[in-house]
């Protein structure tokens, strides 16, 4: 039976799942320098934006009706069940971009347009490590309108954003919040050998109703640009059905990956992000610095370095020395900065890594080991 994905949390009693819909079969019921699309986007005139503007009825109803005719709704089967995701049009040739999740596996695929089209689709292109996904479709060139996109870069934290998409099966349902925070981190479903997980970084985090379904659709600034693909939501509750019910926090690829990984996916398949071959504490307490003897608790500290990897070639260090919490390690490397920039958790570190380097870059890293600074040159690799 195909199910959502669980990514435990660490610390806490909280899961998050994947913001689809899947629903079993006996039930009614996820680099070069960014790449433009092949054809321009229309572009949303919208009033200037200011906190009164914001707020404003008309604006929120412009918005929809320029930019819900670009979004569709996906319905997917599997061998065991089927589920319901949402997506948006990349482009004129007929690309629908999504989330890996919602078509992986797939034994079929329909795409619903607004305007009751309803199409067979094909995918030509995955990457697991952002939960993306390039969906082909045959339509009429009216039916493909493609939505602008922003730059998740410029985005701020308490700037208003929407999501429209297909919560529960509900087409077309708009939804609105704002920027909780930037650059959080989420479990890839790319996995490792051993079976754990890749880290996907430089996710959006919003306070937008996102519910099963949402998944794969477009988070808007109120330009009417995508500013992320809607992934992920984190929940203590669920409904009598067992669905995920929002809480007020979801996750959104940044847009700035979008427009990094789709035009590769759609020429090649798929995409190759770079490699350090290291784990690190997401986060440095003050008590888990004074475990490990550290001298400052800001940077990604490494409880691993995988052997023959990148980073153990360049002779990083994780811990070896054993502490009074049990699994932990002291003794390893505090990263700082990469290329200069800071680094104050780890959720910094691959964030960078994703947007900005390619397999083949050399990185250098700021590193405190046995409380002195020292630089670390890298040469990344490609992940496993």
């Amino acid at each position: 039976m195909k199910k959502p994905l669980f990514v435990v949390v660490i610390g806490v009693l909280f899961a998050t799942m994947l913001a689809c819909q899947f629903i079993p079969a006996n039930l009614p019921q996820l680099p070069a320098a960014a790449v433009p699309t092949t054809e321009p986007a229309p572009t949303l005139v919208l009033p200037a934006g200011g906190a009164t503007e914001v707020q404003s009825p008309d604006i929120l109803v412009d918005l929809f009706q320029q930019v819900n005719p670009g979004v569709v709704a996906i319905r997917a089967t599997f061998a065991q069940g089927s589920g319901e995701g949402s997506g948006f049009v990349f482009d004129t040739q007929g690309h629908i971009v999504t989330n890996y999740h919602v078509v992986q596996d797939n034994t079929g695929l329909e795409v619903d347009f607004p305007s009751g089209t309803k199409v067979h689709g094909k995918v030509v292109g995955f990457d697991p490590d952002s939960d993306l996904a390039v969906v082909k479709v045959d339509v009429p060139a009216s039916e493909l309108r493609p939505l602008p996109l922003g730059d998740s870069d410029q985005l701020q934290v308490g700037e208003t954003v929407a999501a429209i998409g297909n919560p529960f099966g509900f087409s077309s349902t708009m939804t609105m919040g704002i920027v909780s925070a930037k650059g959080r981190n989420l479990e890839s479903i790319r996995q490792t050998s051993d079976g754990r997980s890749f880290s996907a970084g430089d996710l959006i985090q919003t306070d937008a109703a996102i519910n099963p379904g949402n998944s794969g659709g477009p988070l808007l600034n109120m330009k009417g640009e995508v500013v992320g693909v809607n992934r992920a939501i984190q929940t203590v509750a669920t409904a009598t059905s067992g669905e995920p019910v929002n809480s007020g926090i979801s996750f959104a690829v940044s847009v700035n990956i979008v427009k990094r990984v789709v035009p590769v996916l759609i020429s090649k398949g798929s995409y190759d992000y770079p490699y350090l071959g290291v784990s690190a504490l997401e986060e440095v307490t003050l008590d888990l610095s004074e475990t490990l003897g550290l001298s400052q608790s800001r940077g990604a500290y490494l409880v691993e370095v995988v052997s023959g990897g990148p980073a153990d070639q360049a002779g990083l260090k994780a811990g070896t020395k054993d502490t009074s919490i049990t699994g932990l390690e002291a003794g390893g490397d505090l990263i700082t900065a990469i290329d200069g920039q800071p680094v104050n958790v780890y959720g910094d570190l691959i964030g960078y890594l994703m947007l900005k380097k390619s397999p083949g870059d050399k990185v250098d890293l700021t590193v405190l080991r046995d409380g002195k600074e020292m630089h670390v040159t890298v040469t990344l690799g490609k992940r496993p």
